[in-house]
């Protein structure tokens, strides 16, 4: 077999979706830096950093989670014809799940959807307006997060991971680790944000009323 007849039968691994899809997210990421910048004006600098992170958190939830549940309600990714649905077959490509409406993704991603979009939407005012309950809401938001993740993999884990392409870089590295770490690594800073913040509370009222007492 010759070069060009074995290059013909591998298909290309960057496609014109695969450019879209790519710069898509990084459009997604730019609008929650541009609304972080714009609503956390009075923030401290850490605090925008965590609006960066959530506005775009709500953004993927509400614009690409949300036509993905949809299509996934009323069909199938696989058997859909639209924008998103190109968008979700580029990723399926590294976990076909993704493609056939398979019950415990769909699940997640309604939870996802529905409760996760909201609380970051919750979170991003809590933190804006400096309410009490921003810990509590930060707290919630990143157990979900981490949880959601755990059971988006390790049922297939499980399995044996028959739906995960790990057979290139970009599905593996890009698709699978990367897009999908983020929504482990921050959740859990954030997690360890709050950890600090309520320490630190609770040592301010533990010698307040030290001091009170003496």
């Amino acid at each position: 077999m010759t070069m060009s007849a074995e290059s013909e039968q591998i298909p290309a691994l960057f496609t014109p979706v695969t450019v879209y899809s790519l710069l898509a997210c990084g459009a997604q990421f730019a609008a929650g830096y541009v609304l972080a910048q714009l609503w956390g004006k009075k923030c401290s600098r850490s605090d925008r950093l965590v609006l960066v992170w959530l506005f775009y958190d709500a953004i993927v939830h509400i614009t690409l989670e949300g036509p993905f549940v949809y299509m996934s309600l009323t069909g199938t990714v696989a058997t859909s014809d639209n924008i998103f649905a190109e968008l979700w077959k580029e990723y399926g490509k590294a976990d076909t799940r993704w493609l056939h409406s398979d019950p415990t993704i769909v699940s997640l991603e309604l939870l996802t959807v529905v409760l996760d979009g909201w609380l970051a939407l919750v979170l991003i005012y809590a933190i804006i307006k400096d309410k009490h309950y921003r810990h509590f809401v930060q707290i919630t938001l990143c157990v979900c997060e981490l949880y959601g993740g755990w059971m988006t993999f390790c049922p297939d884990w499980l399995a044996g991971s028959p739906n995960l392409n790990t057979g290139n870089w970009l599905y593996l590295w890009v698709y699978l680790i990367f897009f999908n770490g983020v929504w482990v690594v921050l959740p859990a800073l954030l997690l360890w944000q709050s950890w600090l913040a309520l320490k630190k509370t609770h040592q301010s009222q533990s010698a307040l009323a030290e001091r009170k007492v003496q």
